[in-house]
Protein backbone atom coordinates (compact mmCIF):
# COMPACT_ATOMS: atom_id res chain seq x y z
CA UNK A 1 0.00 0.00 0.00
CA UNK A 2 1.35 3.31 -0.65
CA UNK A 3 2.23 5.89 1.96
CA UNK A 4 -0.15 8.87 2.75
CA UNK A 5 0.26 12.09 4.45
CA UNK A 6 -1.98 14.45 5.71
CA UNK A 7 -1.59 18.20 7.17
CA UNK A 8 -3.45 20.54 9.04
CA UNK A 9 -2.37 23.85 9.92
CA UNK A 10 -2.37 25.93 13.30
CA UNK A 11 -4.99 28.76 14.18
CA UNK A 12 -5.75 31.84 16.24
CA UNK A 13 -8.96 33.05 18.09
CA UNK A 14 -9.56 36.95 16.95
CA UNK A 15 -12.73 37.23 19.26
CA UNK A 16 -15.26 34.98 21.53
CA UNK A 17 -12.92 32.61 23.16
CA UNK A 18 -14.72 31.33 26.61
CA UNK A 19 -17.89 33.33 25.47
CA UNK A 20 -17.94 30.31 22.45
CA UNK A 21 -18.40 27.68 24.84
CA UNK A 22 -21.58 29.58 26.22
CA UNK A 23 -23.38 29.79 22.92
CA UNK A 24 -22.16 32.84 21.94
CA UNK A 25 -20.71 33.26 18.75
CA UNK A 26 -16.41 33.54 17.85
CA UNK A 27 -14.31 34.29 14.74
CA UNK A 28 -10.85 32.27 14.17
CA UNK A 29 -8.59 31.80 11.48
CA UNK A 30 -5.70 28.97 10.31
CA UNK A 31 -2.29 29.70 10.37
CA UNK A 32 -0.51 28.22 7.62
CA UNK A 33 2.59 29.05 7.91
CA UNK A 34 2.62 26.41 11.51
CA UNK A 35 1.81 22.75 10.48
CA UNK A 36 1.08 19.64 11.97
CA UNK A 37 1.77 16.13 9.73
CA UNK A 38 1.11 12.61 9.86
CA UNK A 39 2.44 10.26 7.35
CA UNK A 40 0.94 6.32 7.03
CA UNK A 41 3.63 3.75 5.91
CA UNK A 42 2.65 -0.38 4.96
CA UNK A 43 5.13 -2.03 7.43
CA UNK A 44 6.46 -5.18 5.67
CA UNK A 45 7.25 -8.16 8.39
CA UNK A 46 5.00 -6.92 11.03
CA UNK A 47 1.99 -8.95 12.01
CA UNK A 48 -1.46 -7.36 11.27
CA UNK A 49 -3.43 -5.02 12.84
CA UNK A 50 0.12 -3.31 14.69
CA UNK A 51 0.03 0.52 14.10
CA UNK A 52 3.06 1.68 15.08
CA UNK A 53 3.21 5.65 16.46
CA UNK A 54 6.36 7.93 15.90
CA UNK A 55 6.20 11.33 17.43
CA UNK A 56 10.07 12.47 17.93
CA UNK A 57 8.88 15.69 19.40
CA UNK A 58 7.33 14.39 22.37
CA UNK A 59 9.45 11.18 22.83
CA UNK A 60 5.99 8.88 21.65
CA UNK A 61 7.68 5.34 20.27
CA UNK A 62 4.32 2.78 20.77
CA UNK A 63 1.88 0.92 19.44
CA UNK A 64 -1.43 1.54 19.28
CA UNK A 65 -2.84 -1.16 21.45
CA UNK A 66 -0.28 0.16 24.02
CA UNK A 67 -1.59 3.42 24.65
CA UNK A 68 -3.53 4.11 27.52
CA UNK A 69 -7.91 3.95 26.38
CA UNK A 70 -7.96 8.06 26.93
CA UNK A 71 -4.56 8.49 25.28
CA UNK A 72 -5.85 11.42 22.68
CA UNK A 73 -4.01 9.79 19.68
CA UNK A 74 -5.56 6.41 20.28
CA UNK A 75 -8.26 8.18 20.53
CA UNK A 76 -8.13 9.84 16.94
CA UNK A 77 -6.96 6.48 15.37
CA UNK A 78 -9.79 4.43 17.03
CA UNK A 79 -12.38 7.09 15.74
CA UNK A 80 -11.32 6.36 12.14
CA UNK A 81 -11.58 2.38 12.71
CA UNK A 82 -15.08 2.67 14.08
CA UNK A 83 -16.16 4.87 11.00
CA UNK A 84 -15.01 2.88 9.07
CA UNK A 85 -16.34 -0.41 10.76
CA UNK A 86 -12.41 -1.82 9.87
CA UNK A 87 -11.32 -4.07 13.25
CA UNK A 88 -8.35 -5.19 11.95
CA UNK A 89 -5.57 -3.10 9.75
CA UNK A 90 -2.88 -4.15 7.76
CA UNK A 91 0.24 -3.35 9.85
CA UNK A 92 1.30 0.26 9.26
CA UNK A 93 3.61 3.44 11.21
CA UNK A 94 2.51 6.83 11.50
CA UNK A 95 4.77 9.39 11.71
CA UNK A 96 3.89 13.14 13.61
CA UNK A 97 5.31 16.05 13.00
CA UNK A 98 5.01 19.26 13.76
CA UNK A 99 5.48 22.92 13.64
CA UNK A 100 2.65 24.15 16.08
CA UNK A 101 3.99 25.34 19.31
CA UNK A 102 1.92 23.43 21.63
CA UNK A 103 -0.41 24.39 24.54
CA UNK A 104 -0.44 27.54 22.89
CA UNK A 105 -3.68 28.50 22.09
CA UNK A 106 -2.75 27.74 18.38
CA UNK A 107 -4.44 24.40 18.00
CA UNK A 108 -1.81 22.05 17.73
CA UNK A 109 -3.81 19.17 19.41
CA UNK A 110 -6.74 19.64 16.88
CA UNK A 111 -4.00 20.26 13.73
CA UNK A 112 -2.53 16.56 15.12
CA UNK A 113 -5.68 14.95 15.31
CA UNK A 114 -6.98 16.14 11.99
CA UNK A 115 -4.01 15.08 10.29
CA UNK A 116 -3.39 11.46 11.85
CA UNK A 117 -7.80 11.35 11.14
CA UNK A 118 -7.03 12.44 7.39
CA UNK A 119 -3.63 10.28 6.77
CA UNK A 120 -5.03 7.17 8.04
CA UNK A 121 -8.47 6.83 6.58
CA UNK A 122 -6.72 7.58 3.36
CA UNK A 123 -4.31 4.74 3.82
CA UNK A 124 -7.19 2.29 4.23
CA UNK A 125 -8.25 3.57 1.01
CA UNK A 126 -11.57 5.39 2.76
CA UNK A 127 -11.03 9.35 3.13
CA UNK A 128 -13.26 11.23 4.74
CA UNK A 129 -15.86 14.07 4.64
CA UNK A 130 -14.31 17.24 6.05
CA UNK A 131 -17.19 17.57 8.02
CA UNK A 132 -16.70 13.95 9.44
CA UNK A 133 -12.99 14.74 10.27
CA UNK A 134 -14.26 17.83 12.05
CA UNK A 135 -16.44 15.95 14.25
CA UNK A 136 -13.59 12.85 15.15
CA UNK A 137 -11.44 15.63 15.73
CA UNK A 138 -13.99 17.26 18.19
CA UNK A 139 -14.10 13.92 20.04
CA UNK A 140 -10.91 13.96 20.64
CA UNK A 141 -10.77 17.86 21.90
CA UNK A 142 -12.94 16.80 25.07
CA UNK A 143 -10.04 15.06 26.08
CA UNK A 144 -7.74 17.85 25.69
CA UNK A 145 -10.17 20.64 26.98
CA UNK A 146 -12.70 18.98 28.68
CA UNK A 147 -15.85 21.32 27.38
CA UNK A 148 -14.59 22.49 24.54
CA UNK A 149 -16.28 24.66 22.10
CA UNK A 150 -15.68 22.84 18.88
CA UNK A 151 -14.19 25.92 17.18
CA UNK A 152 -10.61 24.49 16.71
CA UNK A 153 -11.11 21.66 15.12
CA UNK A 154 -13.58 23.40 12.62
CA UNK A 155 -10.56 26.16 11.80
CA UNK A 156 -8.29 23.60 11.68
CA UNK A 157 -10.06 20.97 9.56
CA UNK A 158 -11.68 23.32 6.79
CA UNK A 159 -8.26 25.44 6.60
CA UNK A 160 -10.80 28.54 5.91
CA UNK A 161 -11.58 31.69 8.54
CA UNK A 162 -15.16 30.95 10.31
CA UNK A 163 -17.51 32.84 12.16
CA UNK A 164 -18.42 30.11 14.90
CA UNK A 165 -21.48 29.18 16.72
CA UNK A 166 -21.91 25.73 18.51
CA UNK A 167 -25.41 26.18 17.79
CA UNK A 168 -25.16 27.05 14.69
CA UNK A 169 -24.29 25.94 11.29
CA UNK A 170 -20.25 26.75 9.78
CA UNK A 171 -20.26 29.84 8.48
CA UNK A 172 -16.75 30.64 6.32
CA UNK A 173 -16.00 34.17 7.20
CA UNK A 174 -15.82 36.30 4.59
CA UNK A 175 -12.38 38.75 4.31
CA UNK A 176 -12.75 42.05 2.87
CA UNK A 177 -9.46 43.00 2.16
CA UNK A 178 -6.07 41.24 3.45
CA UNK A 179 -5.39 41.46 7.48
CA UNK A 180 -2.23 41.16 9.08
CA UNK A 181 -1.16 39.59 12.49
CA UNK A 182 1.74 39.47 14.57
CA UNK A 183 1.47 36.08 17.80
CA UNK A 184 3.49 36.58 20.15
CA UNK A 185 4.20 33.17 22.69
CA UNK A 186 4.55 33.86 26.45
CA UNK A 187 6.56 30.75 26.36
CA UNK A 188 4.49 29.94 29.17
CA UNK A 189 2.05 26.70 29.04
CA UNK A 190 -1.84 27.58 28.30
CA UNK A 191 -3.49 24.61 29.60
CA UNK A 192 -7.28 24.81 28.22
CA UNK A 193 -9.17 22.54 30.34
CA UNK A 194 -8.25 24.87 33.28
CA UNK A 195 -8.68 27.17 32.18
CA UNK A 196 -12.08 26.40 30.67
CA UNK A 197 -12.67 24.84 34.23
CA UNK A 198 -11.65 28.16 35.83
CA UNK A 199 -14.70 30.02 33.66
CA UNK A 200 -17.32 27.15 34.57
CA UNK A 201 -16.15 27.40 38.27
CA UNK A 202 -16.85 31.40 38.52
CA UNK A 203 -19.64 31.34 35.92
CA UNK A 204 -21.61 29.10 38.54
CA UNK A 205 -20.70 31.33 41.46
CA UNK A 206 -21.40 34.37 39.58
CA UNK A 207 -23.85 33.40 36.93
CA UNK A 208 -25.24 37.03 35.80
CA UNK A 209 -22.30 38.85 36.18
CA UNK A 210 -20.81 35.63 33.14
CA UNK A 211 -24.11 35.86 31.38
CA UNK A 212 -22.94 39.84 30.73
CA UNK A 213 -19.34 39.09 30.29
CA UNK A 214 -20.15 36.19 27.50
CA UNK A 215 -23.09 38.22 26.04
CA UNK A 216 -20.82 41.71 25.53
CA UNK A 217 -18.23 39.45 23.98
CA UNK A 218 -20.26 38.03 21.61
CA UNK A 219 -21.54 41.65 20.81
CA UNK A 220 -17.67 42.59 19.86
CA UNK A 221 -18.05 39.58 17.67
CA UNK A 222 -20.96 40.43 15.69
CA UNK A 223 -19.51 43.88 14.99
CA UNK A 224 -15.67 42.41 14.27
CA UNK A 225 -17.36 40.11 11.39
CA UNK A 226 -18.86 43.32 9.97
CA UNK A 227 -15.31 45.08 10.41
CA UNK A 228 -13.34 41.88 8.74
CA UNK A 229 -16.51 41.44 5.91
CA UNK A 230 -15.92 45.67 5.30
CA UNK A 231 -11.77 45.45 5.49
CA UNK A 232 -11.92 48.03 8.46
CA UNK A 233 -8.69 47.71 10.59
CA UNK A 234 -8.77 50.35 12.62
CA UNK A 235 -12.77 48.94 13.86
CA UNK A 236 -11.16 45.58 14.52
CA UNK A 237 -8.34 46.54 16.33
CA UNK A 238 -10.68 48.27 18.79
CA UNK A 239 -12.88 45.50 19.14
CA UNK A 240 -9.85 43.32 19.70
CA UNK A 241 -8.85 45.57 22.57
CA UNK A 242 -12.39 45.37 24.25
CA UNK A 243 -12.56 41.85 23.77
CA UNK A 244 -9.01 41.55 25.72
CA UNK A 245 -10.36 44.34 28.16
CA UNK A 246 -13.52 41.63 29.14
CA UNK A 247 -11.02 38.41 29.32
CA UNK A 248 -9.02 40.36 32.15
CA UNK A 249 -12.14 40.71 33.94
CA UNK A 250 -12.78 37.00 33.35
CA UNK A 251 -9.69 36.21 35.19
CA UNK A 252 -7.77 34.41 32.30
CA UNK A 253 -5.14 36.47 31.33
CA UNK A 254 -2.03 36.94 33.25
CA UNK A 255 1.21 39.71 33.43
CA UNK A 256 3.31 38.26 30.92
CA UNK A 257 0.29 38.30 28.44
CA UNK A 258 -0.88 41.86 29.16
CA UNK A 259 3.09 43.20 29.08
CA UNK A 260 3.15 41.67 25.87
CA UNK A 261 -0.16 43.62 24.58
CA UNK A 262 0.71 46.90 25.36
CA UNK A 263 4.42 46.59 24.08
CA UNK A 264 2.84 45.68 20.63
CA UNK A 265 0.52 48.90 21.29
CA UNK A 266 3.04 51.27 22.32
CA UNK A 267 4.74 50.30 19.00
CA UNK A 268 1.60 50.97 16.68
CA UNK A 269 -0.54 47.97 16.48
CA UNK A 270 -4.35 48.61 15.68
CA UNK A 271 -5.16 46.26 18.62
CA UNK A 272 -4.21 43.32 20.45
CA UNK A 273 -5.01 40.54 22.92
CA UNK A 274 -5.04 37.09 24.48
CA UNK A 275 -5.73 34.29 21.97
CA UNK A 276 -7.19 30.92 23.21
CA UNK A 277 -7.73 29.67 26.73
CA UNK A 278 -5.17 32.24 28.69
CA UNK A 279 -3.54 31.51 31.28
CA UNK A 280 -0.21 32.06 28.80
CA UNK A 281 0.13 30.82 25.47
CA UNK A 282 -0.31 33.39 22.57
CA UNK A 283 -1.64 36.92 21.82
CA UNK A 284 -1.88 38.41 18.72
CA UNK A 285 -1.40 42.20 17.33
CA UNK A 286 -3.37 42.93 14.34
CA UNK A 287 -0.82 45.32 12.28
CA UNK A 288 -0.24 47.23 8.96
CA UNK A 289 1.93 44.96 6.33
CA UNK A 290 4.68 47.41 7.15
CA UNK A 291 4.22 47.55 11.24
CA UNK A 292 4.83 43.65 11.06
CA UNK A 293 8.42 43.24 11.83
CA UNK A 294 8.76 46.38 14.17
CA UNK A 295 6.20 44.99 16.46
CA UNK A 296 7.49 41.29 16.35
CA UNK A 297 10.66 42.28 17.43
CA UNK A 298 8.98 44.78 20.24
CA UNK A 299 6.98 41.70 21.57
CA UNK A 300 10.30 40.31 21.74
CA UNK A 301 12.38 42.63 23.66
CA UNK A 302 9.32 42.77 25.92
CA UNK A 303 9.61 38.60 26.61
CA UNK A 304 7.86 36.58 23.82
CA UNK A 305 9.80 33.64 23.12
CA UNK A 306 8.51 33.05 19.54
CA UNK A 307 6.61 35.91 17.01
CA UNK A 308 4.64 34.31 14.19
CA UNK A 309 3.45 36.59 11.51
CA UNK A 310 0.58 35.25 10.15
CA UNK A 311 -2.00 37.03 7.14
CA UNK A 312 -5.00 36.49 6.02
CA UNK A 313 -6.26 37.12 2.64
CA UNK A 314 -9.69 37.37 0.71
CA UNK A 315 -10.94 33.82 -0.56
Amino acid sequence: MPAFTATAPGKIILLGEHAVVYGQPALAVPVRNVRARAIVHAETGQKAATIHLLAPEIDLDATYDTLEPENPLRLAIAGVLNELGISRTPACSIRIQSTIPMASGLGSSAAVSVAVIRALAGFLGHPLSREKVSALAFEVEKIHHGTPSGIDNTVVTFDKPVFFSKDDDLQILSIGKPFTFVIGDTGIPSATAHTVASVRRDYQAEQQRYEDLFSSIGSLVLKAQDAIQEGKSEVLGLLMDENHAFLKEMGVSISKLDQLVEAAKKTGALGAKLSGGGGGGNMIALVSPDQADMVAKSLEKAGAVKTIISHIEPS
